[in-house]
């Protein structure tokens, strides 16, 4: 499982190496005439496990850049995420997947997990990225765990909240 895990973020990662200068390019292209750029904020969600048996919903804040091309220097996550099941044994989760550029300048995949196993008790998410190529979330609802299961973490779509060349 863990070479599994490990193969999928080098093509995750390969994939946005190839992608990136021809996405680059086109952007640079397009905001020629754009001199600086200010903070963006988007709000994000609410976005639901499958059954609807839990949500997670908040906002994104990416710094300014002036050029689209290079990865954003700093990101800030906020939001909840509820479970909406009754049975205690089941979890509401908040699973973050992102890749951020490291102190060798290579590409980077990492995970961020928010539980809550009580109905309709929020759970807060907060926290910040540096030198962000993408943010991406999947909402879960599973039996207890520590982590997520790789089901949560493998099926179905992962939604993204950033990317850097857009």
């Amino acid at each position: 499982m863990m070479i599994t895990r490990s193969l999928a973020g080098i093509a995750f990662a390969a994939g946005i190496l190839v992608l990136a200068p021809i996405t680059a390019s086109s952007a640079n292209a397009s905001t020629a005439g754009a001199s600086t750029a200010s903070a963006s904020s988007s709000k994000w969600g609410p976005y639901y496990a499958r059954g609807t048996k839990a949500k997670a919903l908040g906002t994104l804040t990416a710094a300014a850049k002036d050029d689209p091309s290079l990865p954003n220097p700093l990101v800030k996550v906020t939001g909840s995420v509820v479970s909406l099941s009754r049975t205690p044994s089941t979890c509401g989760w908040a699973v973050f997947r992102f890749t951020t550029y490291d102190s060798a300048n290579q590409p980077k995949l990492a995970y961020r997990n928010y539980r809550t196993c009580s109905y309709g008790v929020k759970k807060k998410i907060s926290f910040s990225l540096k030198n962000v190529i993408d943010v991406e979330l999947k909402v879960c609802s599973e039996k207890k765990a520590a982590k997520p299961s790789l089901n949560c973490e493998y099926s179905g779509t992962w939604k993204s909240l950033y990317v850097y060349y857009k």
